[in-house]
């Protein structure tokens, strides 16, 4: 008889997409309607109500925020039928609530699964990231370099000029300075208003999305769940961890974080072998965005497993109840 609290993540992938699958089909449902907290809220629901019928005896350690600031699908809660392997969760219900509001490209519903222990707890704090694709020498880019020198060490391993290299950033106040050098150095810049886990899986695909690198700040949760794709996909990321005032660093204490400058490689926020699935809630380059055909609801996900560098792409279809 097969041990049931053994992690298998081949078992466990199917059921993952179907939790990213009904989160977006919650959320789709209020597309364009300019909400964005209500979508938001409709994804945790169907996220939450999913994940709990997995044999598993999971704990989100990236969720909606702390246990005071988010009534479900929190950072801590305990997830699943309490039967199978212990499991750590990181998980975005709708990553670009402001893009599914008003139907903007590349709104996901995002999950990563690993053993107990596999994926940074990460205070909910800013994080500068930097991100490229697979193929690369290790450390061709680091954060040592100016964005500029970054630009001419891709471009030179990459045999290209610098416009040949495309840089995807958050397009926010706090990258102006970037962005002026990296034009500067004559990289081509994609802004982005949201969504930097879309940003960063990008680089993973370059030859179709066009985007070699990303860096810039964002959400400390959303680059834990970015590392987990890469780590699927292939490529280099690089995190550091950003403290604005003593009650950030109060939350990092909390999680266990005692290196307050640390810099995170991709297999140190992502140590162990994952799965990752998102599901396209509005159109994105990433995977198509939830869609009514004939009377039913069409879903694009991609699903992904570490261990062996496993992509997949899963439509789903739902008929209208």
């Amino acid at each position: 008889m097969p041990d049931n609290s053994i992690y298998s993540d081949r078992m466990l992938s199917l059921g993952l997409a179907r939790v990213s699958e009904q989160a977006a089909i919650a959320a789709a449902k209020l597309i364009g309607s300019g909400d964005e907290k209500a979508a938001d809220q409709a994804a945790v629901d169907a996220m939450r109500t999913q994940l709990n019928k997995l044999d598993i005896r999971g704990r989100v350690v990236i969720g909606e925020g702390e246990r005071d600031e988010a009534p479900m699908l929190y950072i801590g809660e305990e997830v699943g039928t309490g039967n199978g392997p212990e499991v750590d969760i990181a998980l975005d219900p709708l990553e670009g609530t402001t893009l599914c509001a008003k139907d903007m490209p590349n709104s996901l519903a995002v999950i990563a699964m690993g053993p107990r222990g596999s994926m940074l707890y990460a205070p909910d704090t800013y994080m500068e990231k930097l991100a490229i694709g697979p193929g690369y020498p290790t450390d061709i880019v680091t954060f040592d370099m100016t964005p500029s020198e970054r630009v001419v060490a891709l471009a030179k391993a990459k045999k290209c000029a610098p416009d040949g290299i495309t840089v995807c950033v958050l397009e926010r106040p706090r990258h102006e300075e970037t962005i002026r050098e990296l034009r500067e150095a004559g990289a081509r810049i994609s802004l982005i208003t949201d969504g930097d886990v879309a940003g960063i899986i990008h680089c993973a695909e370059s030859e179709k999305t066009g985007i070699d690198m990303y860096m810039g700040a964002g959400g400390a949760p959303e680059g834990v769940l970015a590392a987990a794709a890469l780590k699927c996909m292939g490529g280099q990321m690089y995190g550091q961890l950003i403290f604005r005032n003593d009650d950030e660093k109060r939350r990092a204490a909390k999680t266990g974080i005692t290196d307050l400058n640390k810099i995170y490689s991709l297999h140190q926020l992502v140590t162990d072998d994952v799965i990752f699935a998102a599901t396209g809630v509005t159109n994105g380059s990433v995977v198509s965005g939830a869609r009514r055909v004939a009377g039913a609801l069409e879903t694009e996900t991609i699903l992904m497993r570490s261990r062996t560098g496993s992509v997949r792409r899963l439509f789903y279809r739902q008929r209208n109840q």
